[in-house]
């Protein structure tokens, strides 16, 4: 009698489960949702985040809130979103700059790791990088900086939002595969890295597309090459790095929001479904083209495999720089 009592009970408990799963979607959210974003006000991630804010806002009623927690080259943050209740009240904004932390600081430092503490939900969009020197600058092209590096090793300097970011990243692959030694300085956040470059402190930055655009045309900047595949729609007079003299170089910044690992996958899908949509419409689509932003759209399940090989090859680029 006992057996089938305990019998009852687990089942029981189970079909309530199940069903509280479908309405656990249906109903998030009940209340204001904070976007973690590890990173400075006015940089890519920043920028991103609050237009999905805004979008979700409208979509499901309930403030989403952005709260910048910077620091670490992202950890902090980062930290924070892991460690949250996984209920889908906490969202992390990131970059590939998590995705190179997981080889370029150890555990101790990191205090977390990505795809065991954290849940993909979904990617955001792409941007190309564009490779800059202050005006003073005796360098009119990419290959004049680098002869101009090569002729005084450890001289010049570059400017990046902090350790692991996709810009200091970049430019460690960019020391690597032109055979230049530049230091690195790392700034707390981009707009600060931006100001160094611009003010003549340091020599030289790779920032994204649409954060540095608009300085490239006050002339604050120099523009030396881009670094995608086919040239940037905001710079078409600008090379790549590629034309400039760099065989094979290609960097790129992406943002994708994730949840602390155990968030409801029910809250998960909703939340996917919801980003999906918001990256399709036209007038972001619109927005970001003429931003020299690329929408991405992937399932929870298609983004933890990008994840999982963004982080293999930036293992292998910081093999890559740490021989050079």
């Amino acid at each position: 009698m006992k057996a089938r009592r305990f019998v009852l009970v687990v089942a029981v408990g189970l079909l309530g489960a199940f069903s509280t799963a479908p309405s656990l979607a249906q109903d998030y959210p009940t209340r204001a949702v904070r976007i973690v974003v590890p990173f400075g006000a006015g940089g890519p991630a920043d920028v991103a985040a609050r237009l999905i804010g805004n979008v979700l806002q409208e979509s499901f009623g309930q403030p989403f809130v952005i709260e910048n927690r910077t620091g670490a080259g992202g950890v902090i943050g980062t930290v924070e979103a892991a460690k949250s209740p996984p209920d889908g009240y906490t969202l992390l904004m990131m970059s590939n700059t998590q995705t190179a932390n997981e080889s370029l600081l150890t555990p101790d430092k990191r205090k977390y790791e990505l795809m065991r503490d954290l849940a993909p939900i979904a990617p955001v969009n792409y941007s190309d990088l564009v490779i800059v020197v202050n005006p003073q600058v005796a360098a009119k092209t990419l290959q004049e900086f680098i002869a101009l590096a090569k002729a005084q090793p450890g001289k010049l300097n570059y400017a990046s939002s902090g350790q692991g970011t996709p810009y200091h990243m970049a430019g460690e692959l960019f020391k690597a595969m032109a055979g230049v030694e530049i230091v690195h300085v790392p700034y707390r956040n981009s707009g600060e890295a931006r100001s160094g470059v611009i003010g003549g402190q340091v020599q030289m930055m790779i920032d994204a597309v649409p954060a540095m655009a608009p300085n490239i045309g006050e002339n604050q900047v120099r523009a030396l090459a881009t670094t995608g595949k086919q040239r940037s729609a905001v710079l078409p007079n600008v090379p790549t790095a590629i034309e400039a003299g760099v065989p094979g170089y290609e960097a790129t910044i992406w943002l994708g929001l994730m949840a602390p690992a155990g968030t409801p996958k029910p809250v998960i899908d909703k939340l996917n479904a919801a980003v999906n949509a918001m990256v399709k419409r036209p007038d972001i689509v619109k927005l970001w083209t003429e931003q020299g932003a690329v929408p991405m759209s992937m399932t929870p399940e298609q983004f933890e495999k990008f994840l999982r090989g963004d982080i293999e090859k930036w293992a292998d680029v910081v093999k890559k720089f740490d021989k050079s």
